[in-house]
């Protein structure tokens, strides 16, 4: 059974709970007290998002201060969010991806489970990559720091948003399991992304912010025609595509 918040109730462990979720970080998380909390704990999702994605930022801007190119810079910072995430993210798209050669409802979910790559995957990945890589190339020094803070917390968010907007593909699962956030989860998620976008990137945060949020539309709109719901690996594409547009609008907005 799904569970579902129904009031605002934030705890500071809920931050831990997140990162042991998102990240591979060994952090000091009550497992049992993360189970019970469930999707109460979705809020602290862009928190999780804004730190890494900032770390990544400041070991792009390093790099770049090491005098390695730019190139280089931006691939130490992809380098950096899949060793600290795991590549669940990139994961998560490389199986959405695969899905989609399945005829069936059923078929599509077989697949996703399935560990193995196929070509619709490779491909996704590959773009997905060079996309993300093309974005921060254009990125350097604090600007690097504070882009890469505001978008990996509004992309976060956007997996929130689609936790509540979607009902899970399966019955059982992560998804399932973790639950549906209610609507003030989702607003509070929603606000913290909104602040970072705002204090990192100034009054264009606001655009940025909404921009992010655009980029989860190609894939709720094929998850809920060819999955009726979300699954893990949906809300891990979700915030890849969300993260991509999110670095093509911040640079528009820079330029």
């Amino acid at each position: 059974m799904t569970k579902t918040t129904n009031k605002l109730d934030m705890q500071i462990h809920d931050i831990w709970a997140a990162f042991s979720l998102l990240t591979r970080l060994p952090v000091p998380v009550d497992h049992a007290r993360a189970g019970e909390r469930g999707a109460a704990a979705a809020w602290a999702f862009p928190v999780v998002g804004l730190i890494i994605g900032g770390a990544a930022g400041v070991t792009a801007a390093l790099a770049g201060w090491l005098g390695l190119p730019a190139g280089m810079a931006a691939a130490s910072a992809l380098a950096f969010l899949a060793v600290v995430t795991g590549g669940m993210h990139e994961d998560g798209l490389a199986d959405f991806a695969d899905s989609m050669g399945g005829m069936t409802v059923e078929r599509r979910l077989e697949i996703m489970k399935d560990s193995r790559i196929g070509a619709y995957g490779v491909t996704a990945l590959s773009i997905a990559l060079l996309a993300r890589w093309s974005g921060i190339v254009e990125l350097s020094g604090w600007t690097a720091v504070c882009t890469l803070a505001a978008v990996g917390a509004a992309s976060r968010a956007v997996m929130v948003l689609l936790m509540f907007a979607m009902p899970p593909a399966r019955p059982s699962g992560l998804s399932a399991g973790v639950g549906k956030p209610d609507n003030t989860v989702v607003l509070i998620a929603a606000a913290i992304s909104l602040v970072a976008c705002l204090l990192f990137t100034g009054l264009s945060g606001a655009f940025l912010f909404l921009l992010t949020f655009t980029g989860a539309l190609p894939v709720y709109w094929i998850a809920t025609r060819a999955l009726g719901g979300q699954t893990g690996d949906t809300l891990g594409a979700a915030q890849q595509t969300a993260e991509i547009i999110g670095l093509a609008a911040a640079i528009a907005l820079l330029a």
